[in-house]
C-alpha cells in the first residue's frame, strides 16, 4: 500500500516528464450566497422541475437514510464511526436526537472488536451502524414500522487517520422492526453466515407484507440489498414469519460496479483517494432498488453503473429447494438500457413511477414503466449528492443531502464539506403518494 504526500508528482524516466495529481476532488464552482452572473447567452441554470423546498438543516452529523412517517416525523440514520448515534428523529429545524432512546445507539468506543488481530464490529442487540430506514403503513397485524438495517459494520480510523471498515461479527448486521404507535422494537432477524458473509455490506431495503405472496409463510419479505464493496455483492431476502434468509444473483453482472467508472460530481471528476491505499474508482455495486406497484417487479442498479435492471420478484423468492433458482434468476434479468448517469438511491410512487437519485445531475430522475424510458424530474444545484429518499404519505419526496463526495475518507483525510447538510422536498407529479398497496 501507498499513499500520495500532500502534493504528488509522479517521474517518468522517458522524456523527464513530471505530472502533478490532485489530492482531492476539485470544488471549483461549489458556492454559497453567491450573485448570478449576467449574460446575453441562453444559460443553463441547474434547475428543472417542481419548487424545491427546505425541510430541515444538519448541523452536527452527515446523514444517509431517510424515512417519513405518516404522521409527519422524519427519521434519519448515520452510518458510523465517531457520531454519537446512528438512528435519529428529527426533533425541529435543526437539531435531531437519537432514536428510540440513546441507550440503544452504542457509543463510538463500543463499536468494534478484534480477532486473532482482525478487526470485526461487535454482536450487540444495539444499534451498531445503521444505513438505510423504511417504513410500512399499518396492517391487520402490523403496527405502522420502522425498519432499521444495521450493517455491523463501522468506519473506524487509525492513528494516522487512515479508514478501514471491520468484517461483520455474526449478530451485528440486523433487521429490526419498530413499531411507530409506541417506539418500541417488536422483531429483529439476524443471517447465518452463508448469508451475510463477513465481508457483506447491507444498503438498503424493500417490502412486501401481503399474506399470498408466493414463496412465503404469509407473512411478509423483505429484500435488502448487499452491496459489498469486496465484490460479493447480490440480494438478501428474508420471510419475516420463520426468519429463514437466503441470496440470489451474486455477484451477477447487474450487481457488480462498472468498471473504472469515473462519476462526475458538479463538473469535476472523482476518483477515490483513501489515506493509506493507491487512488482508485467508486468499488460500489449494487444500491437502489425499488418494487413495482402491484409487488411482481424488482427495478435496480449499481451507483456505478449506468443502467437500469429488473428482475421478477418471484425469482428472488425462489429457494434452493429449487435446484435451478439461482441460474433461473440469472436468466430472467432484464435491462432497461442506461439512463445517462449513475444513479444512488431509489424510490417509488402510486404512479408506479420508479424514482432514481441521480448525484452526477444534482437531480432525480424517473423511469416510467409506461413508455420505458427515463426521464428529468427535479434538478436544483442544492441537491449536492442525495443519499436516501422516502415518499410520505403528503404526496411530497423527501430526500437527504450530504455532499457525500466531499467527505475526508474519499479526499486523502480533507473533509471539504460544508454544514449544514439537509433534508430537502419537493410535489410529487400527478397527485402520486406513497405506495401502500403492498402492506395490506
Amino acid at each position: 500500500m501507498w499513499f500520495l504526500p500532500a502534493i504528488a508528482t509522479l517521474s517518468f524516466a522517458a522524456g523527464g516528464l513530471a505530472q502533478s495529481f490532485p489530492e482531492t476532488i476539485q470544488t471549483d464552482g461549489l458556492v454559497q450566497n453567491g450573485t448570478r452572473w449576467q449574460t446575453r447567452l441562453r444559460v443553463d441554470n441547474g434547475t428543472y422541475g417542481p419548487e424545491i423546498e427546505e425541510v430541515h438543516y444538519y448541523q452536527d452529523q452527515w446523514p444517509i437514510g431517510i424515512a417519513v412517517a405518516s404522521d409527519g416525523r422524519i427519521f434519519t440514520t448515520y452510518t458510523r464511526g465517531t457520531d454519537e448515534y446512528t438512528l435519529g428523529v428529527v426533533v425541529n429545524e435543526t437539531a435531531e436526537e437519537p432514536y428510540p432512546s440513546s441507550a440503544l445507539n452504542l457509543k463510538p468506543d463500543q463499536l468494534n472488536t478484534t480477532w486473532h488481530g482482525i478487526p470485526f464490529g461487535v454482536s450487540s442487540s444495539s444499534f451498531i451502524s445503521v444505513q438505510a430506514v423504511y417504513i410500512t403503513s399499518e396492517t391487520s397485524t402490523r403496527p405502522e414500522t420502522l425498519w432499521a438495517l444495521d450493517t455491523g459494520r463501522p468506519t473506524v480510523h487509525n492513528a494516522q487517520g487512515d479508514p478501514s471498515m471491520p468484517y461483520a461479527q455474526p449478530g451485528g448486521p440486523k433487521l429490526v422492526a419498530i413499531s411507530l404507535a409506541n417506539d418500541t422494537i417488536y422483531q429483529s432477524f439476524s443471517f447465518p453466515a452463508n448469508v451475510h458473509f463477513p465481508d457483506s455490506y447491507f444498503n438498503d431495503l424493500r417490502f412486501d407484507l401481503r399474506a399470498n405472496v408466493s414463496g412465503t409463510s404469509g407473512q411478509g419479505i423483505a429484500y435488502l440489498v448487499d452491496s459489498s464493496n469486496e465484490g460479493r455483492p447480490g440480494f438478501i431476502m428474508i420471510d419475516l414469519g420463520t426468519g429463514e434468509s437466503w441470496r440470489r444473483l451474486t455477484q451477477d453482472q447487474s450487481v457488480l460496479r462498472g468498471p473504472q467508472d469515473v462519476a462526475s460530481y458538479q463538473g469535476h471528476p472523482l476518483y477515490i483517494r483513501q489515506k493509506g491505499q493507491a487512488i482508485g474508482w467508486q468499488p460500489e455495486g449494487l444500491d437502489g432498488i425499488q418494487l413495482s406497484t402491484d409487488g411482481e417487479t424488482m427495478y435496480y442498479s449499481p451507483l456505478s453503473q449506468k443502467i437500469l435492471y429488473s428482475i421478477p420478484s418471484a425469482n428472488l423468492r425462489e429457494r434452493d429447494t429449487n435446484p435451478l433458482a439461482e441460474i433461473n434468476a440469472h436468466a430472467n434479468v432484464s435491462s432497461h438500457g442506461t439512463r445517462g448517469g449513475d444513479a444512488n438511491g431509489f424510490e417509488g410512487d402510486t404512479s408506479g413511477l420508479i424514482y432514481q437519485l441521480m448525484p452526477t445531475h444534482n437531480a432525480i430522475f424517473v423511469f416510467d414503466p409506461k413508455d420505458g424510458q427515463t426521464h428529468g424530474f427535479v434538478r436544483d444545484p442544492r441537491i449536492v449528492w442525495p443519499d436516501g429518499a422516502s415518499i410520505g404519505a403528503d404526496g411530497y419526496i423527501y430526500m437527504n443531502i450530504n455532499q457525500l463526495p466531499y467527505q475526508p475518507d474519499w479526499n486523502n483525510g480533507t473533509d471539504l464539506r460544508v454544514y449544514p447538510g439537509a433534508i430537502l422536498r419537493c410535489k410529487l407529479p400527478n397527485n402520486g403518494t406513497k405506495v401502500t398497496s403492498l402492506y395490506t
